[in-house]
């Protein structure tokens, strides 16, 4: 059983299909965390860089995911916001050890958060600091600094440290996601 099956399961949805979004700079590990967050069946062993975007589908026991992993290069970031408001939640991956890249992945963001089809709606993002296993990686504290987090204020958000190739980490994020869609559904509940 992969982490979303055991999100679903632990939520009790029945069939319903969600839109993420895994965006950061190119050689952050968004494909190598996706791939981990699939159910165990469907994982592959070859991990290859994505070219221009890949969609990948996937089915858990209750829940029908349609994962946007979207090429971190730079000639491709401009095809992120046409798939902006698809999306229901955001996966925003940052390669810790990239210290001089940290600017530009500020920037990617900062623009993603002003995009009309993003800036108005109340939409959860999950940042995973990835590569902790590397020797120059920053810790999940400094690279919120980094990135400004701190500034975010009108979506709910989290930081987890992670290391996509052992899988380290993911746990927290898929849980702190299980957390907000909790919440969400209550407030639905509630007419709130």
């Amino acid at each position: 059983m992969g982490l979303l099956d055991k999100l679903s399961s632990l939520l009790g949805l029945k069939k319903k299909e969600v839109h993420v979004l895994c965006l950061g700079l190119d050689n952050s590990g968004k494909t190598t965390i996706i791939n981990k967050l699939k159910p165990s069946h469907a994982q592959t062993q070859d991990i290859v860089p994505t070219i221009g975007f890949s969609i990948e589908k996937f089915k858990t026991s209750s829940l029908s995911f349609t994962v946007f992993d979207m090429s971190g290069q730079g000639r491709y970031r401009n095809l992120w916001e046409h798939y902006y408001k698809e999306g229901q939640a955001i996966i925003f991956v940052i390669d810790s050890s990239d210290k001089l890249r940290m600017v530009v992945a500020r920037e990617e963001l900062e623009t993603l958060l002003n995009h009309p089809d993003i800036k108005h709606r109340r939409i959860p993002i999950l940042f995973f600091a990835n590569k902790m296993d590397l020797r120059d990686a920053v810790t999940s504290v400094k690279v919120s600094q980094l990135l400004c987090l701190e500034s975010i204020k009108d979506k709910p958000w989290h930081i987890c440290a992670s290391d996509a190739i052992k899988g380290e980490g993911l746990q927290e994020g898929v849980d702190w996601l299980q957390g907000e869609a909790c919440i969400g559904r209550i407030c639905h509940i509630l007419g709130h």
